[in-house]
């Protein structure tokens, strides 16, 4: 009997446990889409674009952190995207994994057109760790700090 208890044991530990992350599109199906839509191309007025919009701004180091704070922090306040004034709020996903925000922000690079025909380094966990590190900011920071990168023509 102890002989079959230990032959149990050892076998559990050797099956692979399939990982419970869901796959990026999933996620942002589950967190995104309902404001952003599936496709990333937002509701003009009200949630604004992705699509052909992320990928641009990762191609830019100021850009790349920009969309690290919003993903950690959320954001809050009037923007401008495609003409169309949207006032609003971005909800903070700080409680998600850094994978799963990385696998997020990969997902939204791949929606719509390749900004300036350049296809941005992708997002890692690592990356994602260094920016939370330094704490959370708030929302309405976050806004600041998009201001700033309008006014230097990084995020449009």
């Amino acid at each position: 009997m102890r002989l079959a208890y230990a032959l149990a044991i050892s076998l559990a530990g050797a099956i692979a446990v399939p990982s419970l992350a869901a796959p990026a599109p999933q996620l942002f199906a589950e967190r995104c889409a309902m404001c952003h839509q599936a496709s990333g191309t937002g509701l003009p007025g009200q949630f604004p674009r992705l699509a052909g919009r992320v990928n641009g701004m990762a191609q830019t180091d100021p850009g790349r952190r920009y969309l690290i704070l919003v993903m950690l922090n959320g954001m809050v306040g009037q923007i401008d995207v495609d003409g169309q004034r949207i006032i609003g709020l971005m909800p903070s996903m700080a409680a998600l994994k850094d994978q799963d925000l990385a696998d997020l922000l990969n997902h939204a690079i791949q929606l719509g057109a390749i900004a300036k025909g350049k296809k941005p380094a992708a997002f890692t966990a690592g990356e994602i760790a260094a920016i939370r590190k330094n704490g959370s900011i708030g929302p309405s920071a976050v806004h600041a700090e998009r201001a700033k990168l309008v006014a230097s023509g990084t995020v449009h």
